[in-house]
């Protein structure tokens, strides 16, 4: 029996995000330390997914990474029956875990189309606030509601995501059809495990004063990510 692209309900997507450095680091000498050459960071991440569960991690490689720092490197879980997320952070080396609700956004989908990675996807808007907005490009073929990160609440699985700016995109490059072992949804073992607010207030106490922490604290706790 061959299984229809409307009940695609679990599966694997593979994920290249490029980062403009020059829009992420927006202060003046900011060309003096990258080139231009090497202003677009591309990153690969993997999505597992299930009805019920999906995971997103950075896809592992042997080649060496230039301005590693440079771009975020989550790892999240999230549950869809229980409406919880959790949440791997590396800050300044430290892998940092995190737990919380699911995410909630509010999309305003559009009649906008386009086909990724062979998919038929609509287009969405979130406007975050009066001067940031994130476009998804969602296809109903794939049932789950996930996407890159912590991105969901759309009717089926996001396979495109960019900033207003165009200074973060991710695109699906190849999406695989197939059961994940349930094991890749095990949560890691950690004594300490934060809530995302705990976290905040904590490296806000630290670095909330200088110019690079307000920077670094917007990064990783803000409203988009």
């Amino acid at each position: 029996m061959i299984q229809s692209r409307a009940q695609i309900s679990s599966g694997k997507i593979t994920y290249e995000r490029k980062t403009n450095l020059y829009k992420k680091f927006k202060d003046n000498d900011v060309k003096e330390w990258i080139k231009e050459a090497d202003k677009i960071k591309t990153d690969f991440f993997e999505l597992y997914f299930t009805d019920t569960f999906s995971l997103f991690k950075l896809q592992e490689s042997d080649l060496k990474e230039s301005y590693s720092w440079a771009t975020s490197k989550n790892t999240v879980y999230q549950n869809f029956k229980t409406g919880k997320r959790y949440i791997v952070k590396t800050i300044w080396s430290e892998e940092l875990h995190m737990t919380d609700t699911l995410k909630t956004i509010r999309w305003q989908i559009t009649e906008s189309s386009r086909k990724i990675a062979g998919y038929n996807c609509r287009k969405a808007i979130w406007k975050v606030n009066d001067t940031t907005k994130i476009y998804a490009w969602f296809s109903q073929e794939l049932e789950p509601s996930t996407g890159p990160e912590s991105f969901l609440g759309l009717p089926g699985t996001i396979l495109g995501l960019a900033t207003e700016d165009g200074g973060v995109v991710y695109f699906a490059k190849k999406v695989e059809i197939l059961k994940p072992e349930a094991k890749l949804f095990e949560l890691p073992k950690k004594k300490k495990v934060y809530t995302i607010k705990e976290l905040k207030d904590q490296v806000e106490k630290q670095y909330g004063r200088e110019k690079w922490g307000k920077r670094m604290i917007n990064e990783n706790f803000g409203p988009v990510w």
